[in-house]
């Protein structure tokens, strides 16, 4: 059976939480990436940016406030401010840290390759970070893992 080390892509293409958006797409353009893996200083994993994060969707574009009632001088929400203030940060991020998915959901190379396929098919992922110790070590994408089922 073979596992995600098999069929990885070594040495993937990264940005750091610090770096700002433009060269954040400029490095998305020049490799033609749907998404790109996010690491520390150390190699860490520590988020990811899908071009789902670098679009905001016609509903979104408005950004209008929550549904609200103003109620003797004060404010009641009626639906999350969560949703709107990642929606805003989103919209306005200068850097990589603003705007990328935290500890996104990995997978080692040990993992076998069955396992990977149901998670990107559930998850809806087109690319999964591999990591080692928690250092990335690796990328495995929606085609990898349907081309080594296939085989």
């Amino acid at each position: 059976m073979a596992s995600v080390g098999d069929i990885m892509e070594r040495d993937p293409v990264t940005v750091s939480p610090d770096d700002d958006v433009e060269s954040l797409i400029r490095v998305l353009r020049r490799h033609e990436l749907p998404g790109i893996p996010v690491v520390d200083g150390d190699g860490r994993s520590v988020g990811i940016v899908t071009e789902a994060d670098l679009i905001l969707r016609d509903e979104q574009a408005d950004l209008h406030l929550p549904h609200h009632i103003d109620l003797m001088g004060g404010v009641i929400y009626l639906e999350s401010m969560k949703h709107f203030e990642e929606r805003l940060r989103k919209a306005f991020a200068a850097k990589v840290s603003d705007m990328m998915t935290p500890d996104p959901l990995t997978v080692t190379p040990e993992t076998p390759v069955e396992e990977a396929a149901k998670i990107i098919s559930e998850r809806g992922h087109n690319r999964l970070p591999v990591v080692e110790d928690g250092r990335l070590v690796g990328v495995v994408t929606r085609l990898d893992v349907l081309e080594a089922l296939t085989r």
